[in-house]
């Protein structure tokens, strides 16, 4: 892939240039106060290095990404407005609009009243039908004219580069292009966890659904030397090997699927760990009635909704010799204080290892981050839950296609 000083050199200078940066912006937003407050920054600030290095080169910054899963039309609650304000405070000094449409007359007139070292966020991509459409001449349109801002396109949104969107896709098309330092970080990471990592590779999945990792499990049993279970998806694996899980998620079409997987991973020696405890509620709220029960023995009417103590002891230690580790998804859900332990106990074992980690995007991103712990204390933070997985499974993503085009 083009990098960026490949693509200064291309241009002729970036000083002057309109460049079009397809970022990822899409932070969890909260009501409070009659507003929305970012509750979570972290993939705002991945992309500051991108921008500031374009600004310094004096190059015209038009910033676009997605936030939700709008159907393609203006929606207040996905409205990018606060991310403008967020990216203010983070870029003080530097000169920061806001469209409030993505290719209309805001986004045309605000593009063409930017100044050397200026940054202009468009609203909201998906806002407009063509950028996700299956259809290849609407969302050829619509690149067009994201194409018509700029003389120059930069790919910095690894979150998205596992969709075939017009913005991701579409546009490096029509304009000079190269991937931004985040997009060629975030490979180089993934590069090391399917070239020969460090052993013992230990693996720990998390999250609600074994149906959201049955690629990446596929892949992982041909790689990984351990694999930690925790979350949602945990319980999956436990009704597998014939054990009542009361009111716990359950994916019960994915039965079969997951004994397959425990019997492949006892064939190839990969050493499947599961939880032997779980804290396990009446409800789920963080004011129910809750308490540890055995694994294998969650009452009929109680829920889990974290790994218990006994297991978070089990997976610090199965972490401790670790030469590589990937953590993708909570062990419980972490946002309720009395479901955050086991989440907690995984997050301060990869805190304090040698072994060279990798937080795989998303909730676990979020975790780290909520639970006060220093980002610099792990490998890498990466900001593409489903574009990491995807990649681990050996998937073609057609973000990274169209910059290697």
């Amino acid at each position: 892939m083009r990098t960026v000083d490949e693509l200064a050199a291309e241009v002729d200078g970036l000083r002057g240039k309109r460049v079009l940066v397809r970022s990822d912006l899409n932070v969890p937003l909260a009501e409070r106060d009659g507003g929305r407050e970012i509750t979570d920054d972290g993939r705002i600030r991945a992309s500051l290095p991108t921008w500031q290095r374009l600004l310094d080169e004096g190059a015209r910054v038009v910033v676009c990404a997605h936030l939700g899963r709008p159907k393609g039309a203006p929606e207040e609650r996905y409205s990018l407005a606060p991310v403008a304000e967020r990216v203010r405070e983070l870029l003080p000094g530097v000169t920061v609009r806001f469209a409030t449409d993505t290719v209309g007359e805001s986004a045309q007139e605000q593009a063409a009243a930017l100044a050397d070292g200026e940054l202009l966020l468009l609203e909201n991509l998906r806002f407009e039908p063509g950028e996700t459409s299956k259809d290849d001449d609407e969302r050829g349109r619509f690149a067009r004219d994201l194409a018509d801002l700029a003389s120059a396109y930069v790919g910095d949104g690894f979150g998205a580069v596992h969709r075939k969107h017009a913005s991701v896709y579409d546009v490096p098309r029509h304009l000079p292009s190269a991937a931004g330092g985040l997009v060629l970080a975030e490979v180089e990471v993934l590069r090391r966890l399917t070239q020969d990592p460090a052993r013992p590779y230990v693996v720990v999945l998390g999250g609600s659904k074994v149906s959201d990792k049955l690629g990446v499990i596929d892949a992982l049993l041909g790689t990984a030397d351990r694999i930690l279970v925790g979350g949602g998806m945990v319980f999956t694996f436990l009704a597998a090997q014939g054990h009542d899980v009361g009111t716990s998620l359950l994916e019960a079409d994915q039965l079969d699927t997951v004994r397959g997987y425990l019997a492949t991973a006892a064939e190839r020696g990969v050493d499947v760990v599961l939880p032997t405890d779980v804290v396990a509620a009446t409800a789920f709220s963080a004011d129910a009635e809750h308490g540890v029960v055995a694994a294998d023995a969650i009452p009929a009417d109680r829920m889990g909704l974290d790994i218990g103590p006994e297991s978070a002891t089990a997976f610090a230690a199965a972490l401790a010799d670790a030469g590589t580790v990937f953590w993708n998804g909570p062990m419980g859900v972490f946002e309720m204080a009395p479901y955050a332990a086991g989440t907690r106990a995984v997050a301060e074992a990869l805190a304090g290892s040698s072994a060279f980690s990798v937080v795989g995007g998303g909730d676990s991103a979020a975790a780290v981050r909520s639970l006060g712990l220093s980002e610099d204390d792990f490998g890498h933070i990466s900001t593409g839950g489903g574009a990491s997985l995807e990649y681990l499974q050996g998937d073609e993503l057609p973000g990274l296609q169209a910059l290697e085009g």
